[in-house]
């Protein structure tokens, strides 16, 4: 057994009989006084096994009960330690860079960190997601040209479907579906193990590559019964998908996409497929719920991240001031050219959506849909990605992990308070002493969408690490010179970044308090100042 890494026990017995998912199995591993007891699960053909994630090392002593019984010892390694060897060459650049290596077998788990996340090491993780969201319901040979394709990518978090998606693009019937069919109609029951191995096969690449697996376990975009299943069969489907995922340590959960089109479940079976998740994960990866409309409900407990549908990614702070949680901007919107205008962003505006969220303390997802003969889209199906921004994202990704820590959202700007804050005081008729005579007195006097729009618009977009590195980027913002405020008690050296072009340029050195900058006079700048 090896720390960070999948430990498995097989035995070999009777196919049950009925319901193949709710078998009578399960174990506990138990390591300096700490038990975890999981669930066992039959991978087909009499075949069951039981299995761990351990997360420390030491001796485990374990113990199999139910179907089978049987116990143990097993001395837990610790994880290899990450060098040089871990990594591999760019072959873009010939720089290291350790992308691609297995980063959950050297760190760990990914779970979150206050408002970020870290492996169960304590090495930062940065989501730099894309989407594919029918990646495992194509052909085998569609299926490797996309994970060819994501071994030289940027991306580090891939956003995938359980069931297979009926939408534009991608309306053909996968080789096979999570579920064997009972009276016609797939039964959560009877899982499809052929179609489970092939999953797991997947997401063993994914992890080899260090990228993290989201799983969307439910969509509305269905004609095939998986969108109308009943409470029960939900809990089915999911009381397999944990047993047999959960000790799969780059496995995050999704419980939806776009949750609120799906109309024929109750508002409250959300809650409830969360807190079995929580309790039937005994890892607890990261959960959140995929909106359309409306957000899900991000406090919800067994929740660890927010997972946001939309293009305004300067909602960031809002949200993280709000809930306390990481914050992903899991759909933005698609570099592309087809005819829906969420599937026909800019190069550059995807860029710029990304640069927005990362300056101000969040993550943000990529996705691409152009126009194919033969309907191979990325953001549906995968195979080759065409667009200008994944090297501009990768060129983004460099920069924030080349910074000494990760950033928070600066305050500073429309009045330095938290949105909440200034929306009571709004309410209130209040006006704080300092904006008396002022233009922010006119801006307080406004009505409430007009007063957060100009709240929005007045703030910049600035992230911080303490007084040890400031970033501003100035998006749109075409300016030949710009102010900034420095701490004084410290000497700074001051980059100019061409988020476009990819150039990061030293123009200052120790410098102190208010300093003008030399701009680049187009879109895409930023500003980073690193304290000497």
């Amino acid at each position: 057994m090896q720390c960070y890494t999948t430990f498995e026990l097989t035995f070999q017995g009777e196919r049950p009989v009925g319901d193949e998912v709710a078998v009578d199995l399960s174990a506990t591993f138990t390591v300096a006084g700490e038990t975890i007891r999981v669930e066992g699960f039959h991978a087909g053909d009499g075949v069951y096994k039981v299995r761990f994630l351990p997360r420390r090392p030491g001796t485990y002593r374990w113990r199999v009960s139910g179907l089978f019984d049987a116990e143990g010892r097993e001395e837990c390694l610790p994880a290899p330690v990450a060098d040089a060897a871990n990594g591999t060459v760019d072959v873009e650049t010939g720089t290291e860079t350790r992308w691609h290596a297995d980063l959950s077998f050297l760190h760990g788990m990914v779970v979150p960190a206050g408002t970020r996340f870290r492996y169960d090491d304590g090495t930062p993780y940065r989501p730099f997601g894309t989407t594919v969201y029918a990646l495992v319901h194509q052909s085998e040979e569609l299926i490797d040209r996309t994970i060819k394709t994501l071994s030289s990518s940027p991306f580090n978090k891939v956003r995938l479907c359980v069931f297979p998606k009926h939408y534009f693009a991608n309306t053909a019937d996968p080789e096979w579906f999570p579920f064997e069919k009972t009276d016609g109609r797939f039964d959560p029951h009877r899982p499809c193990y052929r179609y489970w191995d092939e999953l797991e096969r997947r997401i063993g690449q994914l992890r080899r590559m260090g990228i993290e697996a989201d799983i969307i376990l439910f969509h509305p975009y269905d004609r095939w019964g998986f969108a109308e299943m009943t409470h029960e069969e939900c809990l089915t489907y999911l009381d397999y998908a944990t047993r047999r995922l959960a000790a799969l340590p780059n496995v995050w959960w999704s419980l939806a996409n776009e949750y609120d089109l799906m109309t024929k479940f109750d508002g409250r079976w959300w809650y409830d497929f969360a807190e079995f998740i929580g309790e039937h994960d005994p890892y607890h990866h990261p959960l959140s719920n995929h909106n359309f409309v409306n957000y899900w409900d991000f406090d919800e407990p067994d929740t660890t991240h927010c997972s946001v549908q939309n293009g305004h990614t300067r909602l960031v702070r809002d949200l993280i001031e709000r809930h306390g949680k990481p914050v992903i901007f899991d759909e933005v919107g698609y570099e592309g050219n087809i005819m829906y205008d969420w599937g026909n962003l800019s190069s550059f505006e995807l860029v710029d959506r990304f640069w927005i969220a990362f300056t101000l303390g969040g993550y943000c997802t990529h996705g691409e849909t152009f126009e194919d003969p033969d309907d191979v889209l990325w953001w549906a199906r995968g195979g080759e990605l065409h667009g200008e921004s994944p090297a501009r994202i990768a060129f983004l990704r460099k920069i924030m992990e080349s910074l000494p820590n990760d950033l928070e959202p600066a305050i500073g700007g429309a009045f330095g308070m938290p949105v909440d804050e200034l929306l009571a005081m709004h309410q209130s008729g209040e006006i704080p002493e300092n904006a008396k005579g002022t233009m922010a007195e006119v801006i307080m006097r406004l009505d409430e969408k007009r007063f957060l729009d100009l709240v929005h618009d007045l703030r910049p977009i600035q992230g911080r690490s303490g007084d040890d590195v400031l970033v501003w980027y100035l998006s749109r913002q075409c300016c030949a010179h710009t102010e900034i405020d420095l701490p004084d008690t410290r000497s700074y050296d001051v980059e100019v970044i061409d988020a476009w072009d990819m150039t990061r340029t030293t123009v200052l050195e120790g410098v102190r308090g208010k300093v003008t900058i030399p701009m680049l006079g187009k879109e895409g700048q930023a500003i980073i100042a690193t304290a000497r």
